[in-house]
């Protein structure tokens, strides 16, 4: 079985197949009468399941994702680089579609300059682990990745990420209404500051109630202050991985208040692209 046959296979039926292609430590959880159960109750009243997306984990390990036909349901399965099922869900999908087609009022860009990879993004929970949260439904976060890396080196340093240091833009013109700037970024790498979830960040507002909402930048490197006026593309600082972030990373969202947590997310008017998810590459 290859990794994207596996839905294909779910649908027909053949649970025997996809279970002789899970690894020990699945098995050790899991028999195969238990997951043959489990997949049945899934499958009731499902026709197809179409692919959504396919991401690496830095060559050890890819995650596939499926939705039903129907958007309730779907498969999230994580195979090891030796194509072993080390991990599978069936999830129930929820949906705001009242929300998800009402776009900003502002046409934006990514905050980014050169090619990044979408890690969370889309209209549900399988592709972005955001959409459940009100606050930042419609958030991105992007990594840059060569030869299927985020990284070279010891992967515990903040400066082996190539995002680590990348210049953050202004994605729309607006007013600078929000900054921090003197958190430190995490390291080792992997040791998360739940504390202060968005880390060092800038809040613009570009009328229209509508706010960008960007997060993680590196410590001190913000070279803006509030009260600037900034046009899209300018320089508002460096990548960083301060706060709530596993590695260095973008994080951006757009809401309604320059609140954090007391706003409604808005989904982003891309010029020219308004369907990115995760596993895709954006380049500008």
């Amino acid at each position: 079985m290859q990794p994207k046959e596996l839905a294909n296979l779910i649908l027909q039926g053949d649970f025997e197949t996809v279970y002789s292609q899970t690894s020990n430590e699945f098995q050790n959880e899991i028999s195969l009468d238990e997951f043959r159960e489990i997949a049945e109750d899934f499958t009731k009243d499902i026709t197809g399941l179409e692919f959504q997306s396919e991401l690496l984990d830095n060559d050890e390990s890819k995650q596939y994702v499926w939705l039903d036909d129907s958007g309730t349901k779907g498969i999230v399965a994580v195979f090891n680089k030796d194509d072993l099922m080390d991990g599978i869900q069936f999830l129930p999908v929820e949906s705001y579609p009242e929300t998800d087609e009402v776009y900003t009022k502002t046409m934006f860009t990514p905050p980014f300059k050169g090619e990044w990879l979408v890690v969370w993004g889309g209209i549900n929970t399988l592709v972005n682990y955001h959409y459940e949260y009100e606050s930042q439904r419609y958030a991105y976060d992007f990594i840059v990745v060569k030869d299927k890396r985020s990284y070279e080196g010891d992967k515990e340093l903040n400066e082996s990420y190539y995002a680590f240091g990348e210049e953050y833009i202004a994605p729309a013109d607006g007013i600078v209404v929000g900054i921090e700037n003197d958190i430190k970024d995490n390291e080792p790498v992997g040791v998360s500051n739940t504390d202060e979830p968005a880390g060092n960040y800038v809040i613009l507002d570009h009328g229209n109630d509508e706010f960008s909402h960007l997060s993680h930048f590196k410590y001190q490197s913000i070279v803006v202050k509030e009260g600037d006026t900034v046009k899209r593309g300018d320089l508002l600082g460096l990548v960083g991985n301060s706060g709530n972030s596993s590695e260095a990373h973008i994080h951006f969202h757009v809401a309604d208040s320059s609140d954090l947590w007391d706003s409604k997310s808005i989904r982003i008017n891309f010029d020219g692209n308004n369907d990115m998810h995760q596993g895709d590459i954006i380049t500008r």
